[in-house]
């Protein structure tokens, strides 16, 4: 097996719900995970919350957090279209792109530190530390460890318009920015960011 080259960046140019969502979480560890070895161990069921609901994101497309922040006039940049769900923002789960796989591993991994944490020994702190820094982190500059180490073994993304071919739907928010209207051949073609 073959590792793709680059390095996979998602759009930092503007607060769509999914980069807030990956701040907010990121944030939400750290007290968390803070507050369980400061004040209480049984704060690290913040970790194991947030855990939860980014494991039913995956595989639902239902985020209760972006729901709230579509409230606030936030764009969904990986939002399913809402036939038949209201006005209630669901991530697209048509396929499993890179950005879906982050929200399951994320939300498995940290649920079994929180876990280890409880049943083990406190250092396994560290991990979900290690982990909300990388969410802050990647909110913040747009480059994950683990979104970059999916990429390179092949996993297809959504959210980097580089990246051929592009898995946006072109009934997304953002489809303008990234891949046109399909031509007459069918095939999408890449437009630069603006």
């Amino acid at each position: 097996m073959s590792l793709r080259a680059g390095v996979y960046v998602v759009p930092t140019d503007t607060w769509y719900i999914e980069r807030t969502v990956w701040l907010i979480a990121g944030f939400v560890l750290l007290a968390s995970t803070g507050l369980a070895l400061a004040v209480n161990p049984l704060f690290i069921f913040g970790v194991v919350a947030t855990g939860l609901i980014s494991i039913n994101v995956s595989l639902t497309g239902f985020c209760p957090v972006g729901n709230v922040l579509q409230l606030f006039g936030f764009q969904a940049m990986l939002g399913a279209s809402a036939h038949g769900r209201g006005n209630l923002y669901f991530m697209q789960t048509d396929r499993w792109y890179l950005e879906r796989r982050i929200y399951l591993a994320v939300g498995f991994n940290i649920s079994v530190a929180s876990v280890l944490f409880l049943e083990v020994s406190r250092w396994f702190s560290l991990f979900t530390i290690f982990v909300g820094g990388a969410m802050v982190w990647f909110a913040a500059t747009g480059f994950c460890v683990m979104a970059n180490m999916l990429y390179w073994i092949g996993s297809e993304p959504r959210l980097n318009p580089e990246a051929l071919p592009s898995g946006r739907c072109a009934d997304c928010a953002k489809a303008e920015v990234c891949v046109s209207h399909p031509r007459a051949t069918g095939e999408p073609s890449l437009l630069t960011i603006r």
